[in-house]
């Protein structure tokens, strides 16, 4: 199936579940993708400052590189922290990166081609030059033994699954690969290909990281902004930890940008199909591009991450990834048995129902993590899921352009021509 919308798995929620999912994962994904940029703007702002305390022994303070509030992990609130004013550098590259997309750039396969290339050199830099400095008692217990502190989360077995569910958000970007659709050959092929492929090699890049960094530094050390940075000092390699720092500063730049960008087109394709107000359809005269929520989007995202800490975005992000993960899941399985008629060019290989193993495992998985996570985390979800059916229900129901639609025919949902970098890609659901 050929959607020529950029919807993500809000798109295909649509086509699969109907508009009322539809409009979860897309209010969903209006968080996730807010709060993920702003989570890697903080993460940004920790290595900023750790570039200017190597490279130029300037120590930026924590009046106004730190967020005024931080979070308790042993009473799950939070508190007042006295150190911080503002988190300024996660404030500001946010809004220059807002303006940046505001006027439009042009993205090319060259650019891209390179930003690739120096993430990738920068990871095996750090892998292949920190491994000597590993000390393998570090490891030692790989499995920490729990606590017995009356959370089950703390170490041990049910430790792994609360970490995993933390750093989920590390893998929102691999449904962006479906963006490049507009591009390939053969989707139909390149698109498995594709995501397959970058999920193997991402994964075994991650693995190795994490092996080397915790060999370096105690894990029990790791609790900072810019943990790759700290390992780096450790080796006392100042020119590693200079050249890590900075491709950890482009690295997280292109996320942010990148996600900047794709919360747009939520907000667009939602204004399409009339679920949101018009005014996020807007698309500037002179440089094509969808202004008002890019601008929306870059507003909120600058003052979350200036003003909340990392562990708060960051466990937000992954629950709401995971959220949205789950629906595509379930998705697979309703579009399988409602439409069996749709061509579709790549099938997983086996006999009979052997294809359903990977959505039901996969969407079992999603409600796992979903379940370790703090209580507090899963309220914050309940509550904006709340207001978002609250608003579908006031607005987005009666203003439906299913609901409501013009013609006998449910119109296929195409924007405006926007700028090179905001170009509607293809989605194909396979």
């Amino acid at each position: 199936m050929n959607l020529s919308c950029p919807g993500s798995a809000y798109t295909y929620s649509y086509a699969t579940m109907g508009e009322l999912v539809a409009w979860i994962i897309g209010w969903d994904l209006i968080l996730e993708y807010l709060v993920g940029a702003a989570t890697v703007a903080v993460g940004w702002s920790g290595y900023f400052v750790s570039f200017f305390q190597v490279a130029f022994s300037i120590d930026l303070g924590k009046r106004f590189t730190s967020p005024p509030l931080h979070w308790d992990e042993p009473t799950l609130s939070i508190i007042y922290n006295p150190d911080g004013i503002i988190n300024l550098p996660g404030l500001l590259i946010v809004l220059v990166l807002t303006i940046i997309l505001v006027l439009g750039i042009r993205e090319s396969k060259w650019l891209n081609n390179v930003i690739v290339i120096i993430k990738l050199l920068t990871v095996l830099l750090f892998i292949f030059a920190g491994i000597k400095y590993v000390d393998p008692k570090n490891w030692r217990p790989f499995v920490p033994p729990a606590t017995t502190d009356g959370d089950w989360r703390h170490f041990g077995a049910g430790g792994i699954f609360a970490a995993a569910q933390s750093v989920f958000f590390a893998y929102i970007g691999f449904d962006a690969v479906s963006t490049a659709a507009q591009e390939s050959k053969r989707p139909e092929r390149d698109l498995p290909v594709g995501i397959m492929v970058s999920l193997g090699v991402c994964t075994v890049l991650y693995i190795c990281t994490a092996l080397v960094l915790t060999g370096i530094v105690p894990y029990a050390q790791l609790n900072v902004e810019a943990p790759v940075a700290l390992a780096c000092v450790q080796t006392g390699m100042k020119w590693l930890e200079i050249i890590v720092t900075l491709g950890a500063l482009g690295g997280l730049t292109s996320v942010m940008l990148i996600m900047l960008l794709a919360q747009p087109r939520i907000f667009h394709t939602m204004a399409h199909d009339g679920l949101l107000p018009p005014i996020f359809a807007r698309v500037h005269r002179r440089f094509r591009t969808p202004y008002v929520p890019t601008l929306v989007s870059g507003a909120v995202t600058a003052a979350l991450g200036a003003l909340l800490p990392v562990d708060l975005l960051g466990n937000m992000t992954s629950v709401g990834t995971l959220l949205a993960f789950l629906f595509v899941h379930v998705g697979i399985v309703v579009l399988r048995f409602s439409r069996p008629d749709v061509p579709r060019k790549f099938r997983i290989p086996g006999p009979g129902f052997v294809w359903m193993v990977f959505p039901v495992v996969g969407a079992a998985v999603s409600v796992l993590l979903i379940a370790v996570a703090d209580r507090t985390t899963i309220w914050r979800l309940f509550a904006w899921m709340a207001i978002g059916l609250i608003f579908y229900a006031v607005y987005g129901f009666r203003k439906s352009n299913l609901g409501h639609p013009k013609s006998t025919v449910v119109p296929v949902l195409v924007s405006e021509k926007l700028s090179a970098s905001e170009g509607f890609a293809k989605l194909y659901i396979l």
